[in-house]
């Protein structure tokens, strides 16, 4: 079977490099010598492994995308921009034909969702690549369906630590607050404690100083009214790799849909857990 040519886009930032990396070693893939990247970066090209990767700046996409293809099959474009970048980038894999997986979080989602539906293309969109924490979630969906209002009245804490360099709150804790606002909980997500600063994070949070720039800790605690009963749920993740790997799981399962013809598909990790 043809290698799957796949595009990372967002480079040389570390998600996209951990990606690009895992790309390059996968035996299944092919590594695109191209990449989006932000209007800031100055850089010409960068290296991952023996695979040098032309940098393209916002303005020169359609360059970038049409030295991606180069008569060679389309690739999948793997997009960890920025979220200021989500919308503008999707609309343009939209209207140019590129299938794509979004690990970028932020953005009008909405919006995202509604362009590809309308498109020719189909997509894997996720707030978060890591299928052990997609499933932890997934359990916790089912928990809100089969007992709702389980947790009313009870109070919760949510607190996340993400590398310096993360813009957003993670959309994975936002996710999960959805699901206890379903078991009863009245909690919104502009409470989440969002820790980026690496002296906090070494010191209170005790982190491991090898992943300062490179990590996500969640915990989720609940209080029952009276105070007599804690719950406390934490899931910590240290570097890229979970990630990646999970990202080159979705760029699979995309590459199957394609070949089965579906256009105007939007997929969720939980879809490349169960196949969809």
């Amino acid at each position: 079977m043809e290698p799957i040519r796949v595009m990372v886009n967002g480079l040389p930032g570390n998600m996209a490099r951990a990606v690009a990396e895992h790309v390059r070693a996968g035996g299944r893939f092919e590594l695109v010598p191209c990449s989006l990247t932000g209007p800031e970066i100055v850089e010409k090209k960068i290296d991952v492994g023996e695979t040098a990767v032309a940098l393209f700046t916002p303005d020169r996409r359609a360059e970038a995308l049409a030295a991606a293809e180069a008569g060679r099959p389309r690739p999948i474009c793997v997009d960890f921009t920025h979220p200021s970048a989500v919308n503008d980038n999707a609309d343009f894999y939209c209207k140019s034909g590129f299938s794509f997986v979004m690990g970028t979080t932020g953005g009008d989602r909405q919006a995202l969702f509604e362009a590809v539906r309308s498109a020719s293309v189909a997509a894997v969109i996720a707030p978060n690549m890591a299928k052990q924490i997609v499933g932890l979630q997934a359990m916790m969906e089912t928990a809100a369906v089969q007992f709702p209002g389980l947790f009313t009245g009870y109070r919760l804490q949510v607190r996340e630590s993400h590398q310096q360099g993360k813009a957003d709150t993670s959309g994975t804790a936002k996710a999960m607050v959805e699901n206890f606002n379903r078991l009863g909980v009245d909690f919104s997500v502009d409470r989440i404690e969002k820790e980026r600063d690496p002296r906090v994070q070494r010191e209170k949070w005790k982190i491991p100083e090898a992943h300062l720039a490179g990590h996500g800790w969640h915990t989720y605690t609940l209080v029952s009214p009276d105070g007599t009963v804690t719950i406390s749920l934490t899931h910590n993740i240290n570097g890229r790799d979970v990630y990646a790997l999970g990202t080159l799981d979705a760029v699979v399962f995309l590459a199957g849909k394609i070949r089965e013809g579906e256009k105007g598909r939007v997929y969720s990790m939980i879809d490349v857990l169960s196949g969809g």
